[in-house]
């Protein structure tokens, strides 16, 4: 007797059919494994000189091969004729199962990859402080991991109906007990999602607070202000306070200067003064071009306004003293008078017994 008909003799046992297909997906399993490894891995390092690329395919590897195998004893344990209970529901919920974890672990195995690579980028951009950004990642684990659980009692048919009653009672009786830190919580992920600022930015807050931000935090923001004082502030409260963000949406900072001087002054030499002033003065930018102009007429002077523009907010002071002293400086050179209230008391009588 040849192979082939043994062969035929032989596959008419339902058992010896489904160790043939499972044979069958083995094989197919190992032509998968190797195009991976010797052509998807090859092809990739040519493309790119990262190891992230090389990387990520060894976390797929295992599993999509896996997939693959246990595909083939789905296959071989729903061919006719049907097995009897219990192992006609045991075995597909097993093989599934098998392949639920294996693409679980893959997955976060991956994410975590993914996370550590983009971290330091993330946090040099500013965007989110590393330890807000490390609770968002636990966070998406988690909720990876308990997808997956529900995924996988629902593989085995487990009736979820009271395990989502009790989680609801328990989420309730936590959210009651922590909804300060739920709340600032949030607030941190609002402050991440809307973009109002982050860190090395200059805000101020509600008109009060002035400040660079220094830190986003899981809780609560911190900005140090002109003083060299720490301030820490909720998330939530923060989130629902007006911010104004002088950093935004370019760094470049205006300021402005305001000066008077004495009626009776040459206006055109005082605007040339001023921006020769300006001129001087390194830390001020060439564009946009500085400017003066007349704001008012005052009780006792022509107001002014120095109009110019520094590389970053935190340069405003020191350059406002800087840009002040010269242009005292300038006004005495060329007898610019700056004029101060001044108030006569005339006496029209003095009282009876006074002598003058």
């Amino acid at each position: 007797m040849d192979f082939s008909a043994y062969l035929q003799e032989v596959s008419q046992f339902p058992l010896v059919r489904r160790l043939l297909v499972v044979l069958l997906y083995a094989l197919l399993a190992k032509a998968v494994d190797i195009v991976v490894n010797r052509i998807l891995k090859r092809f990739v390092a040519t493309l790119t000189v990262s190891e992230l690329d090389d990387r990520i395919i060894n976390i797929l590897h295992g599993p999509i091969v896996l997939t693959v195998f246990l595909a083939g004893i789905i296959h071989a344990v729903t061919m006719p004729p049907v097995l009897t209970s219990p192992w006609d529901f045991f075995f597909p919920a097993a093989t599934k199962s098998v392949a639920l974890v294996a693409w679980t672990i893959a997955v976060l195995r991956l994410f975590v990859l993914l996370g550590e690579h983009h971290l330091q980028g993330i946090v040099e951009r500013g965007k989110v402080g590393a330890d807000l950004f490390l609770l968002l990642k636990n966070v998406v684990r988690v909720i990876i991991s308990v997808s997956a659980l529900l995924w996988l009692l629902s593989i085995w048919k487990v009736n979820l109906a009271p395990l989502f009653a009790s989680a609801g009672i328990a989420g309730i009786a936590v959210a009651l007990a922590a909804k300060d830190s739920l709340a600032n919580f949030f607030g941190g992920i609002s402050i991440f999602a809307d973009r109002t600022f982050k860190v090395g930015d200059y805000i101020i807050i509600d008109d009060a607070q002035r400040g660079e931000v220094v830190e986003i935090g899981v809780r609560s923001t911190r900005i140090m202000t002109r003083d060299d004082v720490l301030i820490t502030i909720p998330n939530s409260v923060l989130a629902a306070s007006k911010i104004v963000n002088e950093s935004a949406p370019i760094p470049r900072f205006r300021i402005r200067v305001p000066v008077g001087v004495a009626y009776g002054s040459d206006i055109e030499q005082v605007e040339e003064v001023l921006l020769a002033v300006v001129a001087a003065n390194d830390a001020v930018v060439a564009e946009p071009r500085a400017r003066v102009r007349l704001r008012a007429f005052g009780a006792s002077s022509l107001d002014f306004e120095l109009l110019c523009w520094v590389e970053e907010p935190s340069l405003k002071g020191l350059v406002t003293h800087d840009l002040l002293k010269a242009t005292y400086r300038a006004f005495a050179e060329k007898a610019i008078s700056i004029p101060f209230p001044q108030q006569d008391i005339y006496i029209k009588e003095l009282p009876a017994g006074i002598e003058k």
